[in-house]
């Protein structure tokens, strides 16, 4: 079944595999980006929260 691949496009042969390969590759680059974005974000909302919460401490 893998084998199957049937030229529509004369000469260029893109198989289910193939296309289901890049989908993946461009889908994690995708959520890569996202956690890259959210990380950052997170690590500027934490240093702000830090500094004031260190003015605020009870011990």
């Amino acid at each position: 079944m893998a084998d199957k691949k049937t030229a529509k496009t004369g000469g260029s042969v893109v198989t289910r595999e193939d296309r289901l390969k890049a989908a993946l590759k461009a889908n994690m680059g995708r959520r890569k980006a996202q956690a890259k974005a959210r990380a950052v974000r997170d690590d500027s909302r934490d240093s702000a929260t830090d500094t004031t919460a260190a003015g605020n401490s009870k011990e």
